[in-house]
């Protein structure tokens, strides 16, 4: 008589071993997977800039809106015993307007919702050295003139200068621009609603 053959025995402990494992790896997988989701929602608690975002825009320091390019014919003229003597000179200059953020309230940004509203400086001159002295030049001169001369000759031409660009209709062109950039800049940061102001 032959010996009995019993190789189905392990083949079988085999199969049940390999099922309960299975069972056991799945159970543990839904375990640790029942608290893990994704929700979509929408948050009404609105956008909020950061700090950093604030102060980024603060250190940008002086933005300028609007540049004005002038030259003035200035001359002085003097009379003297023996005839007189005529200075005529070219001063040519460029006059900046805008506003140095640094100087703004500590609150000039406040936020509700989708809405944010800024206070921002007044638009003046953002550089009172505007004449280009190195571009200067004699248009006509005859007699003789000293520096003090000259000084009296450049502060009339810088008045001048000042009255033919600081007028109320170029401040009015520089706020607009403000008002346009800076409202498309918080556009850009998700804001729907944009309220800009000037300080008195």
């Amino acid at each position: 008589m032959g010996k009995k053959n019993d190789n189905k025995r392990p083949t079988d402990w085999v199969k049940v071993l390999a099922l309960l494992a299975f069972i056991l790896v799945f159970a543990w997988l839904a375990f640790a997977d029942k608290d893990n989701h994704v929700e979509l929602g929408v948050s009404d608690e609105g956008i909020s800039p950061t700090p950093t975002q604030i102060e980024s825009i603060r250190v940008i320091g002086e933005w300028e809106f609007l540049s004005v390019s002038n030259e003035e014919l200035v001359d002085t003229v003097r009379k003297g015993l023996f005839g007189t003597d005529q200075l005529v000179r070219i001063y040519y200059g460029t006059v900046r307007l805008g506003f140095d953020m640094r100087q703004a309230s500590p609150h000039w940004l406040s936020v509700s919702g989708d809405t944010v509203t800024a206070v921002l400086p007044r638009v003046g001159l953002l550089s009172k050295d505007f004449i280009d002295e190195a571009r200067t030049r004699a248009f006509y001169e005859s007699g003789q003139w000293t520096p003090a001369d000259r000084e009296a000759l450049y502060r009339k031409a810088y008045r001048q200068m000042l009255a033919r660009c600081v007028t109320p209709a170029n401040l009015k062109t520089a706020r607009d621009n403000a008002e346009a950039q800076f409202s498309q800049m918080f556009r850009a940061m998700g804001y729907t609603t944009v309220n800009i102001r000037f300080e008195p």
